[in-house]
């Protein structure tokens, strides 16, 4: 096979025509990107950006080595033009002679791990120092001193453009998006900053033409790039063996080059909200790009596990409108994954530790006396293990390996004497989620593990596992999780609010599971909406609840029909009723929508509005019905003006008579409100917020913990009215009250009692008189 050109070389790595053709003008770096690129064999586009560099970069007088760092580049192992650069001054300080690579590895840095997570702790200690400055000088702050600051909490081998991103990210996180002023500053004394506030309308305008929303398959079809399947070793990070392109290759051929994803939660709770985010971008991905996605049960801590859970999550997944391609157990594979923990133990790197849990708690355990005990050794005390020969907590399977976080030889597998929901007591011994995880994902020939940044610091066992077993290799890639404020989302806290009776079950609309926002009514569409609006990256998303609301309005807007409902009724009688019997009125479902249908109401003599709708003494700029100032009733065409107030022995308004007029023979009433006539009983119920702060397990905040933050009116349950349209409504149905927010059906609702929960309010009540 003849030697590709230089032209086609310099194609491989991903130069366009026209860098190419500017290359080629340049003899020497032309020549030293031929040799960089034929020693480094893995020239995808991200290396092939570092070769480049290397080949631009490198002296005459060390030219010799280009192939060495190439290499290196090739491998991974110098992943940073910030590393390549200091290969390079390695080898120009030390001319002469056989590299030492031990030396030259370490002037560089090789193996040097500067994590997202030390990243976003240093950018934050350097955002809190110049908090003041940046409040005070928004986008005009000097960032590059912040870049410093968090630099020098930092190895000197940290990737300036991720530090950089992180600090636009937090930046922008606290400050928010640039206003005009951001992009065009002035120089203003503090007399001439009033005039500024003239620019509002202009600011509305803008926020008239809103941001692009995308779905969350349009999302994760157009914003979201990760590798493509089969190009594992491409991705950063990834570790290459020998055996890495065959076991590629054979894979490509079992999958056909489709993507597949798995969702696999622990069956041992209810599914949150930051669930939601995990199954939307897991089953969301495959979806996107043609691909499948395993829902597989990680079902490896008996004692934890129900049935109800398991029953949960797959409801939980379909109402988000996903369907398993298969479901799996990690249990499926017990066999297999015992077979190769032996393997390890065969090969040398595993063993069985008698060290007690306790004594491996803390930042620096001791390392285990028993890591290099004889293999034979170490077969048998696992068969016994397998064999129910030793005692819950004498021994567990250690692999030998370092992790990220300083973890040593994590435990593969425990002893457990609890009978397993599926596989009974066959087994004895259960494996950890660090073994589990990586080799279930090989087994199912997963493409893209995609996992909570917490995970990060499993990567490398991830990788080390499949490759020290010579299995096929998924790739991990993370991304932050999502948290919302003013709420809970663990097991063990939410089964405290149930044990106290502050919330009834794992579904009290209050909460922030998936079953609980289903109840309380939110559309799965929002939901999944409001995960592609909260983005795919590295950092850990905090919102408000108004958000979430927000998404939740967006959808029910277009989809929930209106009706009229009365929350407090007043009881009010038109002693003119234009006629005997009651009249029909027309109430369009979705009034910018004439052609979705309308549905008709009775009109009568007597019915009932909201208390709140009638003022005796009323505060200037009340708009509703009050002594000498009509209203009109909704979808009537008729106004009702005042006449007598009629009160209780007590002295409260209890009925109001009034008289009514065509709308069209009078001025034209400041406001319409809603009303119902022959109403149907309805019981409402009103949620609030259940805790009082952004962050009810923070012990700074709350030092009396999250349980004295439960707000004990955050639910209230009301005796309301509503028109007829609503009696034959089912579970979930969803509605919107004219003027009073989006209501959906709860499931405590039995024939003749239908009980509504409020899902939203309106944007518009905010202050609304």
């Amino acid at each position: 096979m003849p030697e590709p050109s230089d032209q086609e070389l310099l194609a491989k790595i991903g130069l366009s025509e026209q860098k190419i053709k500017e290359t080629l003008k340049n003899k020497v770096v032309t020549a030293n990107l031929r040799t960089a690129i034929l020693a480094a064999e893995d020239v995808g586009s991200s290396n092939g950006a570092l070769l480049y560099h290397l080949a631009s970069k490198i002296k005459a007088q060390v030219a010799q080595h280009i192939a060495l760092i190439a290499a290196y580049v090739g491998q991974g192992k110098l992943d940073s033009t910030l590393r390549i650069d200091a290969a390079l001054e390695y080898l120009l300080s030390n001319p002469g002679g056989p590299v030492d690579k031990g030396k030259l590895e370490a002037a560089a840095g090789v193996g040097v791990v500067v994590t997202p997570e030390q990243i976003e702790n240093a950018v934050e200690e350097a955002i809190e120092k110049h908090k003041s400055a940046l409040l005070e000088k928004r986008y005009q702050c000097n960032m590059g001193q912040i870049m410093l600051d968090a630099r020098a909490k930092l190895s000197k081998w940290v990737d300036g453009k991720a530090l950089r991103n992180e600090v636009d990210l937090q930046v922008l996180n606290l400050l928010g998006p640039k206003t005009e002023e951001d992009l065009n500053p002035k120089q203003i004394d503090k007399k001439a900053s009033k005039p500024l506030k003239e620019k509002k309308p202009e600011k509305s305008n803008k926020e008239e033409a809103p941001a692009e929303k995308l779905s969350m398959a349009e999302f994760l079809k157009t914003k979201v790039f990760f590798h493509k399947p089969g190009e594992n070793h491409k991705t950063e990070g990834y570790v290459l063996t020998d055996k890495t392109k065959d076991l590629l290759n054979e894979h490509i051929k079992l999958t056909g080059g489709k993507v597949r994803t798995r969702f696999p939660p622990e069956p041992n709770g209810i599914l949150h909200i930051g669930h939601a985010k995990a199954i939307n971008i897991n089953f969301g991905y495959a979806s996107a790009h043609g691909g499948i996605c395993f829902l597989r049960y990680d079902d490896t801590n008996p004692e934890k596990e129900e049935e109800k859970f398991f029953v949960g999550i797959k409801d939980m997944v379909e109402w988000l409108g996903y369907t398993p391609h298969k479901i799996t157990h990690s249990s499926d594979y017990f066999e297999q994954l015992y077979l190769w923990a032996v393997e390890l133990i065969k090969r040398d790197l595993a063993y069985v530790c008698h060290q007690r849990a306790e004594e491996l708690k803390g930042f620096n355990p001791p390392p285990s006396p028993y890591r290099n005990r004889p293999i034979d050794e170490s077969l048998q005390l696992f068969e016994d293990m397998k064999n129910g020969k030793i005692g819950e907590g004498e021994a567990t399977l250690r692999m030998k390996i370092t992790l990220e976080e300083g973890k040593q030889d994590p435990v593969a597998y425990r002893i457990k004497f609890v009978p397993h929901h599926r596989t009974g007591d066959e087994w004895c011994i259960y494996p950890t989620y660090d073994y589990t995880h990586c080799l279930c994902d090989s087994i199912e020939h997963i493409t893209h593990s995609l996992c909570t940044k917490e995970f990060q610091s499993r990567r490398s066992s991830y990788y080390w596992l499949c490759n020290s077993l010579d299995v096929y290799c998924p790739v991990q890639w993370e991304y932050g999780r999502l948290n919302i404020n003013y709420t809970v989302v663990s097991k063990r806290k939410i089964a405290k609010l149930i044990e106290e009776k502050i919330v009834s079950d794992w579904d009290d609309p209050r909460l922030f599971t998936l079953t609980a926002l289903r109840r309380r009514g939110f559309p799965a569409e929002a939901i999944n909406n409001f995960c592609a609006q909260m983005g795919l990256t590295g950092a850990q998303v905090v919102v408000d609840p108004q958000a979430l609301d927000a998404s939740v309005r967006d959808v029910l807007n277009v989809t929930a029909p209106r009706c009229m409902a009365v929350l407090e009724p007043l009881a009010i009688h038109i002693t003119n009723f234009p006629s005997n019997s009651p009249i029909e009125c027309l109430v369009p479902d979705f009034p910018n929508e004439p052609n979705k249908g309308s549905h008709k109401v009775p009109f009568a003599k007597d019915l009932f509005i909201e208390t709140s709708d009638f003022k005796q003494d009323p505060e200037k700029g009340y708009r509703r019905l009050a002594p000498g100032q009509s209203v009109g009733l909704r979808h009537t065409g008729y106004v009702i003006s005042l006449k007598k107030v009629v009160t209780d022995s007590a002295g409260r308004v209890s009925k109001l008579e009034v008289e009514c007029v065509d709308a069209n023979t009078v001025e034209k009433p400041k406001a319409w409100i809603h009303w119902v006539s022959n109403p149907v009983k309805i019981e409402v119920r009103l949620y609030d917020r259940l805790f009082q702060h952004k962050n009810p397990e923070d012990s700074n905040e709350v030092p009396g913990g999250f349980l004295s933050d439960c707000n004990r009116d955050s639910l209230t349950k009301v005796a309301a009215l509503a028109d007829s349209s609503v009696r034959n409504a089912k579970v979930y149905d969803k509605f919107q009250f004219e003027r009073l927010g989006f209501f959906s059906v709860d499931p405590d609702s039995m024939k003749g009692q239908l009980v509504f929960n409020r899902t939203v309010t309106l944007k518009e009540d905010s202050g609304k008189v």
